[in-house]
């Protein structure tokens, strides 16, 4: 399990910081099939999967806006506008994926994971929805879906906050260090929840205290917090732009295999 855990806090670190992706995206589908394959395969193995991802989401959003605010990069005036709402979405969303079995949340993680594919693939950076991000009615609805969706996928703020951002005319540095502050609103409210969560004793890993298993957690940090500087390294030495097509292809390959287990075990 140690050896397991290493690997994919390694792999998800790398990519953090090379793609910009949140490193939910790739927590989640590795701990499944981590926990899976040492056994602990129950009827709510994802909640599993997803607070243990939105913890580690915690230490590195925080490290990450810590990071990016000292660079001046995080607007702030955007964050305290989206934070409330994106904190009842997530709320919200700890809610419904206590409510509901792994199968059913394997099926939605799969048609999410299929959408952020398709826009990391094929979209484009001028696209444009807006040229400011939107407020009064249509921030009341936006914000509580990226809390919400985000929460029933176990990911941070960077996978629909960026795309959002950059559609309302954020320019992009200013939208990934904004989006790692929607993380820790995300990641904060639902972890709590999550701990609270009642997981039968028999199909959880050693050291998981309500749905967060803390060994996974404490190695996956550990990992990370040594492999991001190394992606960030990289995506300054190469142009990260065919690798996001890269990137788009596994993750659409994760989202189909995540599908298939939903429908047919």
């Amino acid at each position: 399990m140690l050896v397991l855990l290493m690997v994919i806090g390694a792999g998800a670190g790398v990519l953090a910081g090379l793609l910009g992706v949140g490193g939910g995206i790739v927590l989640v589908p590795a701990f499944f099939y981590a926990f899976q394959t040492l056994g602990y395969d129950g009827p709510q193995l994802m909640q599993m999967c997803l607070a243990t991802s939105l913890a580690t989401i915690i230490v590195t959003s925080l490290r990450s806006v810590a990071s990016h605010n000292k660079k001046g990069a995080v607007d702030w005036e955007i964050l305290r506008g989206w934070a409330p709402g994106i904190a009842i979405g997530a709320v919200a969303g700890v809610l419904v994926a206590s409510s509901l079995r792994s199968a059913t949340l394997q099926g939605i993680f799969g048609v999410l994971a299929l959408v952020i594919g398709a826009y990391l693939g094929l979209g484009r950076s001028e696209w444009r929805l807006g040229q400011a991000m939107p407020k009064g009615p249509l921030r009341v609805l936006l914000s509580p879906l990226v809390g919400f969706l985000s929460v029933l996928m176990g990911i941070g703020g960077g996978s629909f906050g960026v795309p959002l951002m950059s559609l309302f005319n954020t320019p992009i540095h200013r939208a990934v260090a904004t989006a790692a502050g929607f993380g820790v609103v995300i990641a904060v409210p639902s972890v709590i929840g999550f701990l609270m969560l009642d997981i039968d004793p028999a199909m959880r890993p050693p050291l998981t205290v309500g749905a967060v298993n803390g060994a996974a957690f404490l190695v996956v940090i550990a990992m990370t917090l040594i492999t991001t500087p190394w992606g960030v390294k990289l995506a300054h030495a190469m142009d990260p732009k065919p690798l996001k097509r890269v990137f788009a292809v596994f993750l659409t390959l994760v989202a189909l295999n995540m599908l298939r287990k939903a429908f047919w075990g």
